[in-house]
C-alpha cells in the first residue's frame, strides 16, 4: 500500500469495455464509485470498436476474433496462451500507471490470464472477480449440450470427449489447452483474493481445490445513480391486465422455452423483453393473445415493464451465479419467480419471491399462478430490503477488507 499521503491507484481489467454483459457492467459500476471514492482508476481492455472513450486505449491490448479468417483466428488461439502483443501493451501500462491494486474481472479468451501473472510479478495485489466458471469448466459455464455438468471438475479431458465447446472439436481442444496452462495452481499463486459474487460460485471453487482463504463472498452492487431510480417509491400505475414478465437473452440455458411452454397453460399475459439465437423461433413457435415478444427493449423501458408486473421469472437451467436481473427487480419492488439453481436461491429471500425446481414446469406454472393471485404485495418492503443489500455503502464495505484498505 502507499504512504498515507499518496492516492491509491487501482487498475481495473476487463475484456471489454461497454456495457456488453454482466461483468462488463460490474466492473464499469466499480470505476464510478472508485473514482467518487477519490481513487486514481485506470482501465485495461482489448481494443474494440464499441468500447467507451477511455484515456488509457492507447493501452489496450489489440483486437481479435475467432470469427475472422484463418490468421485472424490463429491470433486469437495464440492470445489465449498469452502470445502477442498483450504482455507488451500490459505491461506498459503497468509500468505508467503503477497501480498499487490490480482488479481482474472476465479476462478469458479475448484478453489472457498472463495479465494476472505479470500484475503479480510486479508485485500489486491482485484481486479477481468471477462472473462465470471458467477456472472450474473449461466452457465457462458448466453445460453440456443443454445440461448442467460438472465432469470437468474432476477430469478435463471431458470438454474433449464431449465438445463441450460448441460443439466443436477444435474449440473444445483449445479450451482443454487453455485450461491445462493456466491451471489452478498457477492462478491461486498469482491471485490474492478471488471475489465471488455467490457463495454458490465459492462452493464450487472450494470444492475443486481452490484455497477457501483466498475466497471473499461479495454480491454484485448497483451504481448509485440506477440504485436511487429503481429503488424510488412509486406507485404503480394501473394496467388492462395484470401480467409477468421475463426480461434476459433468448437462449436455451435461460429456461426461456420452460417458460414459454407453462405460459401456453396459464390464463396471464406474459411479457418477454430480450433477444437471442432463439428469438425467431420462438416468435413463430408460441406468439399468441398471452405471450407478446418484445424484442430488445432500452434501459428506461426495461424498468417500465418490470416495475408494473406482478412478477419477473427466471427461469434458468444453468449455474447463474449473481444475476442483476434479480437484484434490479428486487431492487424495484417486484417480486421474483427463480430456478433453484446456482446462485439465485441466494437472492431470493422469504418475501421476496418464489423458487421452483429447476426445469420442473408443474412447480413453474403453480408459483406463477400463486404470484398472479397476489395483488396486494408489499412492494416497499421488497424494494428497501433489496436496498440494504446491495448498496455501493455495502458492496465498498466489503471490497475494503479484499483491497487491504483500514477504516
Amino acid at each position: 500500500m502507499p504512504p498515507m499521503n499518496q492516492k491509491l491507484r487501482i487498475l481495473l481489467v476487463n475484456k471489454f469495455y461497454y456495457p456488453r454483459g454482466g461483468d462488463c457492467i460490474s466492473m464499469i459500476n466499480l470505476e464510478a464509485l472508485l473514482r467518487r471514492m477519490g481513487y486514481e482508476v485506470a482501465v485495461y481492455a482489448m481494443a474494440y470498436p464499441k468500447n467507451m472513450p477511455s484515456e488509457t486505449a492507447r493501452y489496450f491490448a489489440s483486437e481479435v476474433s475467432f470469427s475472422g479468417g484463418l490468421l485472424e483466428k490463429l491470433k486469437a488461439a495464440n492470445r489465449l496462451f498469452g502470445a502477442g502483443d498483450i504482455i507488451r501493451s500490459f505491461q506498459r501500462i503497468l509500468d505508467d500507471f503503477r497501480p498499487n491494486i490490480v482488479h481482474f474481472h472476465n479476462i478469458h479468451s479475448y484478453l489472457s490470464p498472463i495479465v494476472v501473472k505479470l500484475a503479480h510479478e510486479m508485485g500489486c495485489r491482485v484481486v479477481w472477480t468471477l462472473h462465470d466458471y471458467k477456472l472450474l469448466c473449461p466452457a465457462y459455464n458448466c453445460l453440456c449440450h443443454g445440461k448442467v455438468c460438472e465432469a470437468c471438475f474432476t477430469d478435463l479431458t471431458q470438454v474433449l470427449r464431449r465438445k463441450c465447446m460448441k460443439g466443436s472439436a477444435v474449440a473444445s481442444a483449445l479450451a482443454y489447452g487453455e485450461a491445462l496452462w493456466w491451471n489452478r495452481r498457477k492462478l491461486q499463486h498469482w491471485v490474492d483474493t478471488f471475489v465471488c459474487p455467490s457463495a454458490f460460485m465459492a462452493q464450487k471453487m472450494r470444492a475443486c481445490g481452490y484455497d477457501y482463504t483466498k475466497l471473499a463472498v461479495i454480491n454484485n452492487f448497483l451504481e448509485k445513480e440506477k440504485f436511487d431510480v429503481l429503488s424510488q417509491p412509486e406507485k404503480p400505475e394501473p394496467v388492462a391486465e395484470p401480467y409477468y414478465c421475463y426480461v434476459g437473452r433468448l437462449s436455451e440455458e435461460k429456461g426461456i422455452r420452460l417458460l414459454l411452454d407453462a405460459a401456453q397453460n396459464l390464463p396471464y399475459p406474459l411479457y418477454v423483453a430480450g433477444d437471442g439465437p432463439l428469438a425467431e423461433e420462438l416468435r413463430r413457435a408460441y406468439a399468441s393473445e398471452r405471450i407478446h415478444f418484445l424484442g430488445y427493449l432500452s434501459p428506461q423501458e426495461v424498468v417500465h415493464l418490470v416495475r408494473q408486473a406482478r412478477a419477473m421469472v427466471v427461469p434458468s437451467v444453468c449455474y447463474e451465479n449473481n444475476p442483476l436481473s434479480i437484484i434490479e427487480s428486487l431492487c424495484m419492488g417486484t417480486p421474483v419467480i427463480g430456478s433453484e439453481v446456482g446462485g439465485i436461491p441466494e437472492l431470493i429471500r422469504e418475501g421476496d419471491g418464489t423458487l421452483f425446481r429447476m426445469g420442473d414446469k408443474e412447480e413453474l406454472e403453480e408459483a406463477i399462478g400463486a404470484r398472479m393471485s397476489v395483488a396486494d404485495t408489499d412492494r416497499q418492503a421488497i424494494s428497501k430490503r433489496a436496498r440494504a443489500r446491495f448498496s455501493e455503502e455495502r458492496y465498498w464495505q466489503e471490497l475494503k477488507k479484499v483491497y487491504g484498505i483500514e477504516g
